[in-house]
C-alpha cells in the first residue's frame, strides 16, 4: 500500500528532494532523487521535479517498493564484529575469506556471512544486501566496514572516494628497510603482461601514494606501519615488491630471486602475505562524529613476528 503524509509548513521554500531525504533518512538524497524521477514519489498525486520548493501543506504520496532479496544467500559464517549499529557494521575479517561474490566463488564470502549475522539490514539500491564500500583481498585479514541502508552506504562511500577515511595496516616484508620512514607513489593499473598482476608497468594506471615507518627489524624482515593515501587494487603489495622489499609469503608478488629463507621459515604459521589491516577511521554518517577502530592480529601473524624475533635472537 502507497504511504502518504501531508508536508509540514515548516518545509516552505525547501526543495522536496531534501525535505524527503530528511523524512525518509533510510535513503541517501541520490536514492530519493532516483525515486522522484521513476514517479516512486508523487506530490499531489502528479510526478515532479526534485528542485521543485515545496509550500506545506502537499499531499507526498509514496510506492516506494520493498527491497529485493539478492541472489547470495545467507550463511552462518562465525565473524569477528568490532562494532555495528543501525547503520553500519564493523567486522576483523580473517584472512583467507573472499568479500564479495566473484569468478568462480558464489558462496562463503563475508557477505553471505553479513546477510546470516545483520538482521536489520533495509536495502542498498533496492536490494537487501549489505552495502561494500572498500573491500580488503581475500589472504588480507582485517577491518572492514559495510553498510546497512542507503543512507550511511553514500555517506561512508563518499568518505572513501573524498579520501578523509584513515586507514593503517600492518606488514612484515623481506629484508631489511634502512629508513626509519618514507613513502612510495606511482601509478597501478592492470600489469602489461600478466593479467593477474597489477603494476606500475601498465598502460592504463591511476596515481597512488602509500606512506609508511619501520616499527621493527628483524634479521632478514622488516615489520612495518603503513598508510595508504590512495585505494587502488593490490597497492601495498604493488609498492613495496616493486620498491625491493615485497611482502613475506606473497605468492603473487614476491621476487622469486631473492633470498626465500624467511619465507620458507614461517610458511608453517603463515599460510598468506603478510598483511593485516589494523585500524579504521571515519566520520558517523548520521551524527558526523569521527570513529576509530582497530583490528585484533591475528594469531598467525603473530606467531610469524614471534619466530622472526627467535630467529634474530639466535643469530646474535
Amino acid at each position: 500500500m502507497p504511504e502518504k503524509i501531508v508536508i509540514s509548513p515548516d518545509y516552505a521554500g525547501k526543495r522536496a528532494d531534501i525535505i524527503f531525504s530528511e523524512l525518509f533518512t533510510n535513503f541517501s538524497r541520490s536514492q530519493i532523487r532516483k525515486y522522484i524521477k521513476q514517479g516512486d514519489i508523487l506530490i499531489n498525486e502528479e510526478q515532479f521535479k526534485p528542485s521543485r520548493l515545496l509550500n506545506g501543506g502537499e499531499i507526498a504520496t509514496f510506492h516506494i517498493p520493498a527491497p529485493e532479496p539478492i541472489e547470495a544467500e545467507a550463511e552462518n559464517i562465525p565473524i569477528n564484529i568490532i562494532f555495528q549499529n543501525s547503520d553500519f557494521i564493523v567486522i576483523n575479517k580473517p584472512a583467507g575469506i573472499v568479500v564479495h561474490a566473484g569468478a568462480g566463488v558464489s558462496s562463503g564470502t563475508l557477505v553471505n556471512a553479513l546477510l546470516f549475522h545483520c538482521s536489520d539490514l533495509s536495502g542498498i539500491g533496492g536490494k537487501v544486501r549489505p552495502g561494500i564500500v572498500h573491500r580488503l583481498d581475500k589472504d588480507t585479514s582485517g577491518i572492514i566496514v559495510a553498510a546497512k541502508n542507503d543512507y550511511s552506504h553514500s555517506h561512508l562511500a563518499g568518505q572513501f572516494k573524498d579520501r578523509t577515511v584513515k586507514k593503517e595496516y600492518l606488514a612484515i616484508v623481506r629484508g631489511v628497510i634502512k629508513e626509519e620512514s618514507g613513502s612510495f607513489s606511482s601509478i597501478i593499473g592492470r600489469h602489461k603482461n600478466n593479467r593477474i598482476k597489477m603494476s606500475s608497468n601498465t598502460t592504463a594506471g591511476r596515481d597512488s601514494l602509500t606512506e609508511w615507518m619501520v616499527l621493527k627489524r628483524f634479521r632478514k624482515a622488516t615489520l612495518v606501519r603503513v598508510i595508504p593515501k590512495t585505494g587502488r587494487t593490490h597497492q601495498i603489495r604493488v609498492h613495496f615488491s616493486e620498491n625491493g622489499f615485497p611482502l613475506l609469503c606473497d605468492s603473487l608478488y614476491g621476487n622469486k630471486k631473492s633470498d626465500t629463507e624467511v619465507d620458507k621459515n614461517i610458511s608453517s604459521t603463515l599460510n598468506r602475505h603478510a598483511l593485516h589491516a589494523y585500524k579504521l577511521g571515519f566520520n558517523d554518517p548520521r551524527e558526523g562524529k569521527y570513529l576509530e577502530f582497530r583490528a585484533e592480529i591475528p594469531d598467525d601473524f603473530n606467531n610469524a613476528l614471534n619466530l622472526l624475533e627467535k630467529n634474530t635472537q639466535s643469530k646474535k
